[in-house]
């Protein structure tokens, strides 16, 4: 019997490059092949996409989309695993779309609402969860230092460009680094509080759910030194009271649902002495078998493979 036949998309043109790659080779790794003929497609840093033996499609400047769009149309459904900037900002998600293509993961807006951190801040405002004070800025020299700050690129992923500040003398090269990933930059104020991380599933057989809480410890910023050096600890299920939970459950869900989130999302926060504080949301988050979101799931009992498969099935329905 024929296998659902599923293109699974990695690489991109940003500095998640490299986590994208490997989230790619993880899932295609996993997927079933009594259930999935798997086909690998690879965005290059050019923008020129790469097939299953690692060649470009088409040498020409515009063929290899053209050429990527036929091989899309010869499949059933698209599990895009681009994180960042075109990619996991809905780039993908519209192309599937207007392809006619079935794909997993959150549509256009929704995509290109959680990307934009500025946006994201305001969508969850507006629904009543809370988030941390800042300044939007597009010109290092026009930020002044107000006590230590966190500077943010405002459409990044995996940390990238993302720095503590804690002396006045290195809030305008951090901004000016931020500034190398984007035209926009937020300068958020300094949180102090646990770190925890709620994951939101559409589960075709369940419905929409959250998996087990998980806490990252870490001695200082979670940046993306630490995200991939191996040195943060994650606690599943992160120990919280009942109430705790149940705020933050409700807090992931609300936002989710505001920003138009499908199929899966990871939804930050820091719990403080006052509250719960949203951090971002990631619509395509890593998605190794060590990644923070299968780790979720798979302490509640859902193994990789499954979670991958209640993905596919999901986008196929």
């Amino acid at each position: 019997m024929k296998g659902i036949r599923v293109a699974v998309i990695g690489g991109g043109q940003n500095c998640e490059h490299d986590v994208s790659v490997a989230s790619a080779a993880s899932v295609r790794a996993a997927l079933d092949p009594a259930k999935y003929e798997v086909v690998a497609l690879t965005i290059g840093r050019d923008g020129r996409w790469c097939g299953q033996s690692g060649q470009v499609l088409d040498t020409s400047a515009s063929g290899s989309l053209a050429a990527a769009l036929d091989v899309l149309a010869s499949c059933d459904v698209v599990l895009p695993l681009v994180h960042g900037p075109l990619g996991e900002d809905g780039t993908l998600a519209g192309l599937c779309e207007l392809a006619g293509i079935p794909y997993v993961g959150s549509p256009l807006r929704a995509g290109a609402l959680a990307m934009d951190k500025w946006a994201t801040k305001l969508v969850a405002e507006a629904v009543g969860v809370r988030t941390a004070r800042g300044r939007l800025v597009t010109n290092a020299s026009t930020v002044d230092f107000t006590g230590p700050v966190v500077v943010k690129p405002v459409a990044a992923g995996s940390s990238f460009g993302v720095r503590l500040v804690e002396q006045e003398g290195e809030l305008e090269p951090a901004v000016r680094q931020a500034l190398e990933l984007d035209d926009r930059v937020l300068v958020e104020e300094v949180l102090e509080g646990r770190e925890i991380d709620i994951a939101v599933l559409d589960d075709p057989d369940e419905g929409r759910r959250t998996g087990p809480p998980l806490e990252i410890q870490v001695p200082g910023l979670f940046d993306t030194t630490v995200k991939y050096d191996g040195s943060a600890e994650f606690l599943i299920p992160a120990p919280l009271a009942d109430t705790e939970l149940k705020a933050l459950e409700d807090a992931a869900l609300k936002v989710y649902e505001a920003l138009g989130c499908r199929g899966l999302a990871r939804v930050d926060f820091f719990l403080t002495d006052d509250g719960l504080v949203l951090n971002e949301v990631n619509t395509m988050p890593g998605m190794t078998a060590e990644s923070q979101v299968p780790k979720m799931f798979a302490a509640a009992g859902l193994s990789y493979p499954d979670l991958l498969d209640k993905l596919i099935r999901g986008a196929v329905r």
